[in-house]
Parts: structure tokens; C-alpha cells; sequence
């Protein structure tokens, strides 16, 4: 597998983003290695939340919420899934699968870090792919938060704004990332923060890893990916630790993506599950300290 670096001066200096770089190689399942980036802020022994970032975003995306977990005493991991941020990015859209998402964060995150007792935030791909870490290591985990997201088992119709996605993914010549953020927000972004969002992709070289990741969706039953999506509900439809919703009332893509874990996770009962108002796809920009409180809240509770 060949993969992409990006080089360091791309993150120079970037808009609220003071973070330290944290960096663990990893087998790539052909005979080489992947570096994997994350951010590991807060205390060494402080409560352990997972925060983890969808398409075709970084863990740029927590860079406000990151500063209020810290100060309630959590101790955050952010990491960048491969393809994305300060991860290597390998070149070719075939070198990535769902299945390969999971098994790259269970080696760079779960196991690396040896996590427990953690608390898993993930939205957009970062849900689909923390709720797979999560059902395959669930004592390592002490509740789940998610919101704009979901564990589809391609058994049911695809929203026709995630279809129209999916087509411009594959067909546009352009694959402006930065404007697409901007795209998804209620809240405008800077063009410094456009710059952000742009600045692991050099050029569309760099890109075949967001490009792919709508297309790994599972939306029909004959998906490779399904018979694991299926084991991990298996999984959360015994969970009765807590799992809350926190969905936004205004995207048009996941719309509705609550309504199986609210019916089918014994953990959902009597949760404070949350829409959250005035805000688009990626909610973490729109409504930063809502989330952070969200979380804080969840972990003071037990």
C-alpha cells in the first residue's frame, strides 16, 4: 500500500488549533506501516472521553470542545482516522473499507492506548465507525454519546440528501473540503477555518480517502460490510450501559438516525437524550459547548 504525507508546514499556525501532535505507527495489512495522529489532552489519569470525527472532517472539528473537557478535568483522545488530518493517507480509493477503518483505530486507539472505562462521542463516520470499536470492545467502554450519525445495515432506504452526497463524492472534478464543512455548518466558517479544514489535502491526490468514504456506507443488504454492522447491533441491543442521543434539528442527512437506538438499546431508557437546535451536520461548530456540557454532564452522572 503506498500512502501520502502531508507535509508539517500545511498545520502551521492553524486557527484555535494549539494542540500537541501525538503519533503511533501501525501495520497497514500489506507488509508496511501507517502513521496514525491523534490528540490525547488533559490529564494522564483524568476520565477518558473518545472524540472521534466523520467525513471528510479532522480532529480539527473538536478543536472548541476540546478546551472545556480539559478544564472539567477529562482527559480527551481525538484521533484522525486514516486518510484525514495528519494521518497518512494511502493513494488509492480501493485501499480503504469500513472493515479497515475499524481495524486501524482499534490498533492506533483502543489497543495503543490501552482504553477503559472510556466515554465514546463519535458523529457522522465517526460513529459508524466508534460504534464498531465500541461493540467490539464493550468493556472498554463506559457509555456512548452520538449524534448525526448511525450503524446502517443496508436494510433500509438511504435519505435521498445522503444518495445526492454519495453522487457528488464520486463524479464532482472538485473536492473543495473546506467548503463542504462550511457547506454543513449554521454557523459560517472563517476563511482561516476553511484553510484549516483544507490543509491536510494538498491536492486531489490526497482525497481518495474522503472521496471513497460515502460510497462504504452500507445501503443494501449485500454490502460486505453488513454482517459486522449486524454483529454490532447484536451487541448494543443487550447494552444497558447509558447511550444518549444528541441528533441536530437541522440536518437533512441523518435525520431521524436516533429513532433505532432509542427503540432497540436498553441503555437509551431514561437517558437525557437531546435535539440540538440551530444546528447543521457538524454540530461541533455549531454548538460546541452544548456537546462539551452534554458529555461532562453524561460522566458526572456515572
Amino acid at each position: 500500500m503506498h500512502s501520502l504525507r502531508t507535509p508539517d508546514d500545511r498545520f502551521a499556525d492553524l486557527d484555535g488549533y494549539p494542540f500537541t501532535a501525538n503519533y503511533v505507527e501501525i501495520d497497514d495489512q500489506d507488509g508496511g506501516t501507517l502513521r496514525v495522529h491523534y490528540l490525547d489532552e488533559g490529564p494522564a489519569d483524568g476520565p477518558i472521553v473518545l472524540c472521534m470525527h466523520g467525513e471528510p472532517s479532522w480532529s480539527y472539528l473538536y478543536r472548541k470542545m476540546i478546551p472545556q473537557l480539559v478544564d472539567a478535568g477529562l482527559r480527551v483522545i481525538a484521533p484522525d482516522l486514516v486518510g484525514f488530518g495528519k494521518s497518512d493517507k494511502p493513494s488509492k480509493k480501493s485501499d480503504y473499507t469500513y472493515a479497515r477503518h475499524v481495524a486501524w483505530m482499534q490498533e492506533a486507539i483502543v489497543d495503543h492506548l490501552d482504553l477503559s472505562d472510556a466515554t465514546f462521542f463519535g458523529q457522522d463516520w465517526g460513529g459508524l465507525i466508534g460504534l464498531r470499536l465500541v461493540a467490539d470492545n464493550p468493556e472498554r467502554f463506559a457509555r456512548v454519546i452520538i449524534g448525526n450519525t448511525g450503524l446502517p445495515t443496508g436494510e433500509h432506504p438511504a435519505s435521498e440528501a445522503f444518495m445526492q452526497w454519495q453522487k457528488f463524492s464520486q463524479e464532482s472534478p472538485v473536492f473543495p473540503i473546506g467548503q463542504i464543512l462550511n457547506q454543513a455548518t449554521l454557523t459560517e466558517l472563517s476563511e482561516a477555518e476553511i484553510a484549516a479544514y483544507d490543509a491536510p489535502f494538498p491536492d486531489e491526490t490526497f482525497k481518495e480517502g474522503a472521496r471513497i468514504f460515502p460510497s462504504l456506507v452500507p445501503t443494501s443488504i449485500d454490502d460486505p460490510a453488513v454482517p459486522a454492522t449486524k454483529a454490532a447491533w447484536q451487541v448494543f441491543k443487550a447494552w444497558d450501559k447509558p447511550l444518549i442521543c444528541c441528533f441536530s434539528d437541522s440536518d437533512p442527512v441523518t435525520a431521524g438516525g436516533d429513532k433505532p437506538f432509542l427503540a432497540l438499546v436498553p441503555g437509551a431508557a431514561d437517558q437525557p437524550h437531546t435535539t440540538v437546535e440551530n444546528a447543521h451536520h457538524f454540530f461541533q461548530e455549531d454548538a460546541a459547548p452544548q456537546l462539551a456540557h452534554l458529555i461532562i454532564d453524561a460522566m458526572a452522572r456515572g
